[in-house]
This record gives structure tokens, C-alpha cells and sequence, in this order.
């Protein structure tokens, strides 16, 4: 079987490719790729693949928006860190979806689905005349935290998300700082800030920070292939990427 991966997460596409190889199918990876635009170029490249699996949100946007520049004639399975409910608008449309973590025993099962229905794509493609793919874009859209409410003694204050410069977990506590260098402590572990944090603006740069574009002011190399960036304001101690961020922070960097 010939199988595309589209799937910006490097841990994600390596995982991906693991759990395959232990599936116990005979398989061929033909290309990982991690946006809109190099899954396009590809498709627009070479023939259609046997299966493609899918996250849903790239680097660049979501993969939906695949669909709205190639004809997509075999099937998908999407992986999304998305819940069950929301993902039911285009389950009919592909063959399965595999919620993150993923497991070895969905994915196996995801694959023997696909057995069962191989003759029917083979014969029509994917249905692309009932891919509501506007609809799916805006249910996909996230929406992402604007405000936080920070108690301070027997008082709450509101900080806006684009007031945040960076955010830092230490002893078990979990600090905000905004860009007029004030900080404050607040009820969220880094995992639960990342994802409700704007991507595109927040960026978790190792275990103990979650920095904003904004607060970047100077990003160096270090020893043994990391970077150590300057914030602003300063942090006040040796602030670095953790190295099997790096690529992808630069690339973050880059948009």
C-alpha cells in the first residue's frame, strides 16, 4: 500500500511511521509533508496515493483547504487532537479519524476499515461533490483564548493574550509576564497553554517556557545544536530551544 502523510508535528510523523511498520501491512511511505502548499505541489505531482493520512491543522492552515485546490480521489484518514464531536461533520467523507496520542490498535483497525471500503474509492474517489469544505473550515477555525482572569489575593484581574511576552513553569508554578514586565501566577500547566494559545503568535519552546513572537528579541546558536533567545523583557537566566525544537521553531520564526 501506498501511503501519504501529511502531518506538521515532527514527533507526530515519526510516531506515525512507527505505529505503521508495526501494523504488520505491507506498506510504503511515499512522502511525509508537513503544509497546505507542499501537500498541493506533491499531489499535483505524482499519482494519487493509495491512502493518505491527514492531520488537520498544518503548518500553514488546515488541510482542508487541500481539498478546495486538488481533486482528492483516494481515502483519508485524518488525525486530529480535536474531540469526537467536532469531527463529525466529515466522517462520512473519509475513512476514518484517529484522535492524538495515537495508538497502535486504532490505527489497525482504521486500516482494516479501509479493506472494506477500498472498492467503493477505487471505483468513485471521495464524494467531493458533498465535501462541504467551507463549512468544515469554519467549524475547524480555533478559537483561541483572548483574556485570562489572574487572582491576585481577594482580587481578579483580566490580562489580555497579546499583553503575554512569555510564560514560565518553575517548582511547580506557572508564571505569567507581560510585556511591561509584570508577573503574575496562573492556573494552567504549559500542556493546557498550549493549546489555547494562539500558534502563530505563542510558541513552547522547551519544558519550561511558552514565549510570544513579540517578546523574541535575538535568537543565537548554543552547544550541542540548540539556540538560546533573548526576551524582552529579560528573563534573567539562559532562556534555550530545546534541540528537537529547533527546526520547527525557526520555521515558526519564519512565517
Amino acid at each position: 500500500m501506498r501511503i501519504l502523510i501529511i502531518e506538521d508535528e515532527p514527533y507526530a510523523r515519526k510516531e506515525l511511521i512507527r505505529l505503521l511498520g508495526e501494523t504488520g501491512c505491507s506498506m510504503d511511505v511515499l512522502a511525509s509533508l508537513e503544509s497546505v502548499d507542499d501537500a498541493v505541489e506533491w499531489l499535483q505531482m505524482n499519482p494519487m496515493p493509495d491512502l493518505i493520512l491527514m492531520d488537520i491543522q498544518l503548518a500553514d492552515g488546515l488541510s482542508f483547504e487541500i481539498f478546495k485546490k486538488v481533486k482528492i480521489t483516494a481515502p483519508v484518514i485524518f488525525t486530529t487532537a480535536y474531540d469526537q464531536y467536532a469531527i463529525q461533520a466529515f466522517k462520512v467523507n473519509s475513512v476514518d479519524y484517529l484522535l492524538k496520542p495515537i495508538k497502535l490498535e486504532e490505527l489497525s483497525h482504521a486500516l482494516q476499515k479501509l479493506d472494506e471500503v477500498r472498492n467503493q474509492y477505487a471505483a468513485t474517489g471521495i464524494p467531493a461533490e458533498s465535501l462541504d469544505i467551507e463549512k468544515l473550515l469554519r467549524s475547524f477555525r480555533p478559537e483561541y483564548k483572548t483574556r485570562f482572569m489572574i487572582r491576585l489575593g481577594d482580587q481578579f484581574k483580566s490580562v489580555d493574550a497579546s499583553d503575554i511576552a512569555y510564560i514560565k513553569a518553575e517548582d511547580n508554578e506557572v508564571m505569567l509576564v507581560s510585556h511591561a514586565n509584570r508577573t503574575y501566577m496562573i492556573d494552567y500547566s504549559l500542556d493546557e497553554l498550549k493549546q489555547v494559545l494562539d500558534p502563530a503568535i505563542f510558541f513552547r519552546i522547551s519544558r519550561s517556557y511558552i514565549v510570544s513572537i513579540r517578546a523574541v528579541a535575538k535568537v543565537s546558536r548554543y552547544f550541542n545544536s540548540r539556540l538560546v533567545i533573548d526576551l524582552v523583557p529579560a528573563a534573567g537566566e539562559k532562556v534555550l530551544v530545546s534541540r528537537v525544537k529547533v527546526q520547527e521553531f525557526l520555521g515558526w520564526m519564519d512565517r
